[in-house]
C-alpha cells in the first residue's frame, strides 16, 4: 500500500520515536520497518509477544538474503515479527557492517515494502548523509519525512539534507515524492518552533513543515508495542496522531485519514 520513510541529518535525533509513535497510532494496518544502514536498537529495546525476546536472525536480514533469489511483497510478513500488544515489526541490522552488507539490496527491498499489500509501511531510515545506495529504498516511499530539532544549527543542517534529498529523488526520476519535515519541540514553544522552522525553509522550498510531535522524554522512554494507560493519552502520542493525518503522499493516493492527496 503505502511506504512512509522517516529520516533526519546525522545531527537530529528523534526518528525512531516518531516511527513509533506514528505506528501506534496509525489507523491502518501497518508495519513498522527499521532500515537504518547504520544499525538500529528496536530488538533489544521492546518486548516481543508474550514477554518473549525479538530474534535478530529474523528481519531485514534475513529478508535480505531472501531478495538475491528473487521476493515479492508478499513475502514481507514472514520476516516480521509481533511485539508485545499485537503491532508487527521488521528488525534491522545491528551494525554499520551489516549496513554496508546491504547496499546492492536497498532498492529491491524498497519495492518490496512499497507493494506490500493491505499493510502500510512505515521506516525508520535512521540519520542519512550524502546520496548513496540507502537512497535507493527512499526513491520507492510515497512520501518521505525528515525529523528535526527547532535549533538553529540543525535547522540550517535540514536546509542542506532537504537538498541532498531531493536531489537524490531526482537522480532516480521520483520528483513527485513529497519531502515533508516535522519538527520535535517542547510543548510550551510547539506552535512557534514550528512556525520558526518553516520560516527559515522558506515558502518556496523543496520542502515544508507539516507538522510535530511534542518532546517528552518519559513518554519517548515508555513506547513500546502498545497504547496503554497515561501513554495513550500523552502529549506524543496526541501530536502524532494530528501528525498522522496531515501526511502528504504521492500524487493518486489517499492519505491514512482517508484524503485525497
Amino acid at each position: 500500500m503505502t511506504l512512509i520513510a522517516v529520516a533526519a541529518d546525522k545531527g537530529a535525533p528523534g526518528v525512531t520515536t516518531a516511527c513509533l509513535a506514528l505506528t501506534l497510532v496509525w489507523p491502518r494496518a501497518v508495519l513498522l520497518a527499521e532500515c537504518d544502514p547504520a544499525g538500529g536498537d528496536l530488538v533489544y529495546r521492546l518486548p516481543g509477544a508474550r514477554a518473549g525476546q525479538l530474534d535478530p536472525g529474523r528481519g531485514l536480514l534475513s529478508f535480505a538474503v531472501a531478495a538475491r533469489r528473487g521476493l515479492s511483497p508478499g513475502q514481507v510478513l514472514e520476516h516480521a515479527q509481533k511485539l508485545r500488544g499485537g503491532l508487527d515489526v521488521l528488525v534491522g541490522v545491528v551494525g554499520a557492517e551489516q549496513g554496508t552488507g546491504l547496499e546492492p539490496l536497498w532498492g529491491p527491498v524498497g519495492a518490496a515494502l512499497a507493494g506490500l499489500p493491505d499493510c502500510d509501511v512505515i521506516a525508520d531510515c535512521g540519520r542519512i548523509g550524502a546520496d548513496g545506495p540507502h537512497y535507493d529504498l527512499l526513491a520507492c516511499a510515497s512520501s518521505v519525512v525528515l525529523v528535526t530539532r527547532a535549533s538553529l544549527e540543525e535547522v540550517v543542517r535540514l536546509r542542506e539534507r532537504v537538498a541532498a534529498v531531493t536531489g537524490a529523488l531526482a537522480l532516480r526520476h521520483r520528483q513527485g515524492i513529497p519531502v515533508s519535515v516535522v519538527v520535535v519541540a517542547d510543548h510550551r514553544r510547539f506552535h512557534a518552533a514550528l512556525t520558526e522552522t518553516g520560516q527559515a525553509l522558506g515558502r518556496e522550498g523543496a520542502a515544508r513543515v507539516i507538522g510535530g510531535l511534542a518532546y517528552e522524554p518519559k513518554s519517548a522512554g515508555a513506547l513500546g508495542g502498545e497504547q496503554s494507560g497515561r501513554l495513550g493519552r500523552s502529549l506524543l502520542l496526541r501530536t502524532a496522531r494530528d501528525l498522522a493525518g496531515r501526511l502528504p503522499l504521492a500524487p493518486g493516493l489517499v492519505g491514512p485519514a482517508g484524503r485525497g492527496e
